[in-house]
């Protein structure tokens, strides 16, 4: 994900890190670990009173395809309930396993590919 935070004003700047927080309770109950740490945040904008997140799943058939992005809007809602929420599932471009974190692929038992190369 990334986002231009000299774009954000400062009350914004707030409320984009209340809402990245929030999205970090999300957990995939079948990896086991949140949404952020797994790549599937792929966009947060705040445009006034309204809090727009993109964000994607592991895969088309993913079994919680309906209950994550529920979850996500629940999340976001309780974290800055003075918002509209909008989340969309996208699929472009696609999840890889590259957007996982450090942390996930640790979680998960990958080493990082640096590390994987230096052996």
């Amino acid at each position: 994900m990334t986002i231009d935070l000299a774009a954000i004003d400062g009350r914004d700047e707030a409320r984009h890190q209340q809402v990245l927080a929030a999205l970090g309770t999300v957990w995939d109950p079948e990896l086991g670990l949140d949404i952020v740490s797994l790549g599937l945040v792929y966009d947060i904008r705040i445009t006034g009173d309204v809090v727009e997140v993109d964000m994607t799943l592991t895969t088309p058939g993913c079994p919680v395809s309906e209950q994550l992005p529920r979850e996500a809007e629940r999340a976001v809602q309780l974290a800055v309930p003075d918002a509209d929420v909008v989340v969309d599932v996208v699929w472009e471009p696609p999840w890889t396993p590259e957007r996982l974190t450090p942390l996930a692929l640790e979680q998960l038992g990958f080493a990082p590919r640096a590390a994987r190369r230096g052996r």
